[in-house]
C-alpha cells in the first residue's frame, strides 16, 4: 500500500485538510436542465403507474439527460427512507406499507417502454422483517414473467441484520448485476452513512458473489466529502478483495444547505487517474467522472461502451 499511497499523493497533489463549504461549482460541473417533451412524458407515465425514480427523489444531476433518452432508475418500496443520511435528498421518516401491485405495475411499464436493461433500487426499509428483500424478488419475477430478454441490475440496501435471509430470498430471482454502494471511505462513515457499517457493506458484496458467482458485482463511491484519494485507493483495494468487479466514482454535490457541504471539487484529471488505478487493480469496468452516478449509463457500463 505504500507505493499506492505515494503515487496517489504525488501525482494528484491532495490536500487532506481542505474544508471549504459552499464552494462555487467549477466549469466542469454542468448538468442538463430537465426539460422537454420526453422528460414531461416520462414523468407523467411514472405518476400514472404510481412509480418513483431515484433520479427525481435524490435530485440526480443527470435527470435531464436520462429522462430525455427514456431512461430511469426505478425506486421501489415508496419514497420515504427509514434512515437519515446527511448526503441524501431522499425523504426520511415513517414509510407507508408496501403496495402489492407495485411489482406488476413496474414490470408492465418496463415492457411498455421497450427497455432492454433496467436498474431497480429502493429506500432503506428497516421497518420490515426482511428489509424488503422479498419485494425486490417479486419485482424481478414480475419482469421475467413478461420478458426473459430484459437484463436487470439491482442497487440494494445493506439489509442490516437480515443479510443471510436476503441471500436465500434471491435464489428464485437472480439479477444480472448486483450493486451495493459503499459511498465513502471508512473514516467518514459515522458522518456520511450513520446507521451503516463499512465492513458489513463489503460483506454484502462478497457474500452475494459467493452465493451467486454468475452475478456481476458492482459498487459506487462519492468523492469531495473530505476523503483523501489515497483513502479512496484503499477502498478500491478492499472492494477487489471482496470480489467486486465494477466501480463508479462521482463527485458529491450538496442537494441543499441542510446537507453535508462539498469539501472539494475533484478535477477531471483526478477522476481519470482514479479510473486508471481501478483498471490496474482489476475492475472489469470503471466509470469515473464528475457527474458519474452508480446507475449512470448502466447498460453502456455493463457492455463496455461507457
Amino acid at each position: 500500500m505504500d507505493h499506492f499511497d505515494d503515487n496517489f499523493n504525488n501525482s494528484l497533489k491532495i490536500n487532506p485538510n481542505s474544508s471549504l463549504p459552499l464552494l462555487r461549482k467549477p466549469t466542469w460541473i454542468r448538468a442538463k436542465i430537465p426539460s422537454g417533451e420526453a422528460v414531461g412524458q416520462l414523468k407523467t407515465i411514472l405518476r400514472r403507474h404510481k412509480l418513483h425514480t431515484v433520479c427525481e427523489e435524490a435530485a440526480c444531476p443527470n435527470l435531464g439527460e436520462c429522462f430525455s433518452e427514456g431512461v430511469a432508475t426505478f425506486m421501489i418500496m415508496g419514497k420515504v427512507c427509514t434512515r437519515r443520511c446527511p448526503f441524501c435528498e431522499v425523504a426520511h421518516g415513517r414509510p407507508s406499507p408496501l403496495d402489492p401491485k407495485e411489482p406488476g405495475q413496474l414490470a408492465d411499464l418496463i415492457v411498455a417502454m421497450g427497455l432492454n436493461y433496467v436498474v431497480i433500487t429502493s429506500v432503506n426499509r428497516d421497518d420490515m422483517r426482511d428489509g424488503g428483500a422479498t419485494h425486490f424478488v417479486e419485482c424481478v419475477q414480475a419482469i421475467r414473467s413478461r420478458s426473459q430478454n430484459i437484463q436487470i441490475e439491482l442497487l440494494i440496501p445493506d439489509f442490516r441484520g437480515r443479510l443471510e435471509g436476503a441471500l436465500v430470498s434471491f435464489q428464485s430471482a437472480v439479477p444480472e448485476v448486483l450493486n451495493h454502494n459503499l459511498e465513502t471511505v471508512p473514516r467518514l462513515y459515522a458522518k456520511v452513512r450513520p446507521g451503516a457499517n463499512y465492513q458489513h457493506s463489503l460483506t454484502v458484496l462478497q457474500r452475494f458473489k459467493e452465493h451467486y458467482p454468475q452475478v456481476i458485482t458492482k459498487s459506487g463511491l462519492m468523492v469531495g466529502l473530505g476523503e483523501t484519494l489515497s483513502e479512496v485507493g484503499q477502498v478500491m483495494q478492499d472492494l477487489r478483495a471482496h470480489h467486486c468487479q465494477m466501480l463508479t466514482i462521482g463527485q458529491y454535490l450538496q442537494p441543499s444547505r441542510d446537507h453535508l457541504p462539498v469539501e472539494r471539487y475533484v478535477t477531471p484529471e483526478e477522476f481519470e487517474e482514479l479510473a486508471k488505478w481501478g483498471r490496474e487493480l482489476g475492475f472489469t469496468r470503471v466509470a469515473s467522472g464528475p457527474l458519474v452516478r452508480s446507475s449512470y449509463h448502466a447498460e453502456q457500463q455493463i457492455h463496455g461502451h461507457f
